[in-house]
């Protein structure tokens, strides 16, 4: 990966930078659309592309269960499976240790998921975390971290933190004797729940293997919190950080916070929110949220957002 920071804000964080992976360059900041499952519903990989994205995230722990690493593989792994040309990264698996918590159980091994189609246990541990997005191929690869609630509070968010490390560890030593490393590049994931404390520990630990990883996320946010905690950790992230890592905010999806993100010098962010929001029939304009499903709305023959460049 080559990273070169283009340009600064003089008065904030923000910084302009581009990424060049395996799949041509990326420029930053980014939104990156969420295809959990190979797809990004509702659009076609042309349509996406016309929009100008050229980088999408891909969900490890589904594309695992469905349609399997066996497929992926025999299509030659999931840009070619999905049709995408452009950069791809994955989410290891470790969001689903809270959003599926109730079919999980955590050990230091790993996570031990049931199947939510099959009931079958499956064991989640860092190094299979790190093969399956070997097998899936894609260009930015995610740490599993232990991921609880960003409301969760106690001994749990410090035990999560610190397993996060250890985790990290693992799969850098798996990922390096794999010899990917040259073509797929590896990102941490600060941990730490609402403690500034935690927070910070887990930084300095996450910084220390700054030669072992291509970038960093900040996780376990975006969970409910307050926004001043939450912009006030972001803050905290961004300014400890290393300068020439890409930063990545995982699952931020409203327009205000990614605004606040990148002045506080986040590179790149994801979220669900966007094409769900769309699916629901709710049109994100520059004025706001439309509901095109309102009558006073389907009777208006206007553009719903005026400023948006007409497709042919």
């Amino acid at each position: 990966m080559q990273f070169e920071i283009i340009a600064r804000c003089s008065t904030t964080r923000a910084r302009v930078s581009r990424m060049t992976l395996a799949h041509g360059p990326t420029m930053l900041p980014t939104f990156m659309p969420v295809a959990t499952q190979a797809a990004i519903k509702g659009l076609t990989p042309e349509q996406v592309e016309s929009l100008g994205i050229t980088l999408i995230l891909n969900n490890t722990y589904h594309l695992n269960l469905r349609p399997g690493i066996d497929v992926l593989k025999a299509a030659g792994g999931a840009h070619e499976f999905q049709g995408w040309n452009h950069n791809l990264l994955t989410d290891s698996g470790g969001f689903q240790l809270v959003s599926l918590s109730k079919f999980t159980t955590i050990t230091e091994e790993g996570a031990l998921f049931q199947s939510p189609f099959t009931g079958e246990p499956t064991m989640l541990t860092p190094e299979e975390s790190i093969s399956i997005q070997h097998a899936i191929g894609a260009d930015i690869i995610m740490q599993l971290d232990d991921v609880v609630s960003s409301l969760e509070t106690g001994p749990r968010v410090a035990e999560a933190s610190e397993r996060s490390v250890r985790w990290l560890d693992r799969c850098i030593n798996y990922h390096k004797s794999s010899g990917k490393d040259d073509r797929q590049n590896l990102f941490a994931i600060v941990q730490g729940g609402l403690d500034f404390k935690l927070r910070d520990r887990c930084l300095d630990a996450m910084v220390d293997r700054k030669d072992d990883v291509a970038g960093y996320a900040i996780g376990g946010l975006s969970g409910g919190e307050e926004k001043d905690i939450f912009w006030r950790l972001i803050s905290q992230c961004t300014a400890k950080l290393p300068e020439d890592r890409p930063r990545y905010s995982m699952g931020i999806g409203f327009a205000e916070d990614l605004l606040v993100c990148v002045a506080l010098g986040v590179d790149m962010a994801d979220c669900v929110f966007p094409t769900r929001t769309a699916r629901f029939g709710v049109a994100l304009t520059r004025k706001g949220a439309v509901n095109l499903s309102k009558k006073c709305t389907l009777l208006n023959r206007h553009p719903t957002d005026i400023a948006t460049r007409r497709q042919s």
